[in-house]
C-alpha cells in the first residue's frame, strides 16, 4: 500500500514504516544465514570459512546494487512528495532500465574478477575453489540482485514497505527449501547454497518487478497532465531522470562501494590469523549484520520520511522523525546487546560445531561482545546518514560515511602490531563514533535543508 509520509505521527509513522523493512531483512539475512549454517554443519568448516571468505567481494555487487537504488528511492520519494506523478513514473522506469544494464555489467565483470580478487584477498589455497565457484554462481545471477533492490527502493519510495516483505518471505522460504535439497539431496556443497540463492532472488525479482507495474498503471497523474502533449508523453528512459538518480545514486554507491573494499581490507587482515580464525569471525559478523538489521532500516525509513517531506516543503517535520528515530535506535540496540550477551555461544552454535570449532567458537564471541555494546553508536550514525541522504546532502553524508570506514580499516591495522587480532573488532566502534559526529553536527548546522531535488524536478 502506498503510504504518504508528510502527515501524521513522526514516531508513530516511521515505527510502522521501518518495522516491514526490519522483518524483511530479517528474511534476507535469514537466508543468507542458512547459507552459512547449511555449509557449517553438513559440509564442514572449511566451506564455511569458503563462503565468509567471498563475502567481501559478494558484498561489493550488493553494495553498487544498494547505493544506486538509493539514488532511485531518495529521488522518487521526493518527487511523490511534491506531487509530480508523471515525473516519478519516469524516474522509476528510468532506474529499472538503468540498474538491470549495469546488472548485465557486474554480471560479466565478476566472472572475471573473482579468481583475481580472491586471490587479492589472500583467500587460503584450501578454500579458495569453494570459493571462487560459490561466486561464479552468485555472479551469474546479479542483474536480479540489481533489479530486486531497485524495486525494494522504489516501494519504499513510495511508503510501502510491507509488500516488499512479503517477496522477501516467499524468497527466505524458498532459499531454505532449495539450500536443503542441493546440499544435502544432492550433494552439491558450496555450489549448491550459490544456485539455491540465485534462485531465490530471481523469483523475487519478478513476482517484485510484476506487481509495481500494474499499481504504477493504476496511479492517476498529477491535475494538468495533459496526454496529448507530446512534453508530457511517457518515456520509459529520460537522461534528465538518470542524472537525479545518479546525483544520489553515485555517491551512495561509492559510500557503499568504499564499504566493501573496507571490508575486503579488514578480510585481508582477518585471512593473515588462520582458517580457523576466518571461521570464527564469519560466524560472528553473520549475527553481527543479522544485529544491525533494525538500526539499518530505521536510517533507510528516515530516508524515505525525509525525501517525501523535503519534497513536500515540510523541512521541520524532518527534525521531529529525526528525534523518533534516535529514540527507536536507543530501544533496539540496548535489547539486541542483552540478547547477544545472554544467548551468544547459542547463536554462534548455529555455524560452529562446538567439537571441532571451540577455538573459532572463542574468536566468534570475543568479536561479538565487544562489538554489540556500541550498537547505538552505529544507530546513531546510520539514521543521521539517513536523512543527510534523504535530504540529498551527499557531500555531508559521503564525509561522515567515509571518515567511519577509513579510521576503522586504518585503525585495525595499526592496533593490529600492538594488541593483535583483537584491533579487528575494537576499530569498528571507535569508526562508527567518529562518523556519527560528523553526521549529529551536519544536521544541527540546518545546511542540508537547502540540498533538495524536487526544484529540478518540476
Amino acid at each position: 500500500m502506498i503510504k504518504n509520509l508528510t502527515e501524521g505521527n513522526p514516531l508513530r509513522l516511521l515505527f510502522f514504516f521501518a518495522l516491514p523493512m526490519v522483518v524483511g531483512n530479517l528474511f534476507q539475512q535469514l537466508y543468507n544465514m542458512v547459507d552459512s549454517v547449511v555449509v557449517g554443519q553438513f559440509v564442514g568448516e572449511d566451506a564455511l570459512a569458503a563462503v565468509g571468505s567471498s563475502f567481501p567481494v559478494v558484498f561489493l555487487s550488493i553494495a553498487i546494487a544498494a547505493g544506486l537504488s538509493m539514488g532511485c528511492t531518495v529521488v522518487i520519494s521526493q518527487l511523490f512528495g511534491a506531487g509530480h506523478i508523471r515525473e516519478m513514473k519516469v524516474t522509476v522506469s528510468t532506474a529499472l532500465v538503468a540498474l538491470g544494464v549495469v546488472g548485465l555489467v557486474i554480471m560479466a565483470l565478476g566472472e572475471v574478477a573473482a579468481l583475481p580478487l580472491l586471490r587479492l584477498l589472500g583467500t587460503d589455497p584450501d578454500i579458495i575453489l569453494d570459493a571462487l565457484s560459490y561466486l561464479r554462481i552468485y555472479f551469474g545471477g546479479a542483474i536480479f540482485l540489481f533489479l530486486y533492490n531497485s524495486l525494494n527502493g522504489i516501494y519504499n519510495a513510495l511508503g510501502d514497505s510491507k509488500t516488499p516483505l512479503k517477496f522477501l518471505m516467499i524468497s527466505a522460504l524458498t532459499n531454505i527449501v532449495l539450500d536443503l535439497l542441493f546440499v544435502i539431496h544432492f550433494h552439491m556443497g558450496v555450489a549448491g547454497v550459490a544456485w539455491a540463492t540465485l534462485a531465490a532472488q530471481g523469483l523475487c525479482a519478478v513476482i517484485s518487478f510484476y506487481v509495481l507495474i500494474r499499481r504504477l498503471r493504476k496511479m492517476p497523474n498529477e491535475e494538468g497532465f495533459d496526454p496529448s502533449d507530446a512534453s508530457q508523453r511517457f518515456r520509459y528512459f529520460e537522461f534528465r531522470a538518470a542524472r537525479r538518480i545518479a546525483k544520489v545514486g553515485v555517491p551512495s554507491m561509492l559510500q557503499q562501494s568504499i564499504v566493501s573494499l573496507s571490508m575486503m581490507f579488514m578480510q585481508g587482515l582477518v585471512n593473515s590469523y588462520g582458517k580457523v580464525f576466518v571461521a570464527g569471525y564469519t560466524a560472528a559478523t553473520k549475527i553481527d549484520t543479522l544485529a544491525m538489521m533494525p538500526n539499518m532500516n530505521f536510517s533507510n525509513a528516515m530516508s524515505s520520511y525525509t525525501a517525501q517531506n523535503i519534497g513536500a516543503k515540510k523541512a521541520d517535520r524532518v527534525k521531529e522523525g529525526y528525534r523518533a528515530s534516535l529514540l527507536m535506535v536507543l530501544i533496539f540496540s540496548a535489547l539486541i546487546t542483552l540478547i547477544i550477551y545472554l544467548f551468544g555461544p547459542h547463536l554462534l552454535g548455529w555455524f560452529l560445531n562446538n567439537g571441532s570449532g571451540s577455538h573459532a567458537m572463542n574468536y566468534g564471541l570475543k568479536y561479538m561482545k565487544t562489538v554489540s555494546l556500541f550498537y547505538v553508536l552505529m544507530g546513531f550514525m546510520f539514521v543521521g546518514n539517513g536523512l543527510l541522504r534523504g535530504a540529498g546532502d551527499m557531500g555531508a553524508f559521503m564525509l561522515s560515511s567515509f571518515s567511519n570506514l577509513i579510521c576503522r580499516v586504518v585503525i585495525a591495522y595499526v592496533l593490529a602490531y600492538f594488541i593483535g587480532a583483537s584491533a579487528i573488532w575494537w576499530s569498528i566502534p571507535i569508526g562508527w563514533g567518529i562518523g556519527s559526529l560528523f553526521s549529529f553536527f551536519r544536521i544541527q548546522s540546518g545546511k542540508w535543508r537547502s540540498k533538495g531535488l524536487v526544484e529540478e524536478a518540476a
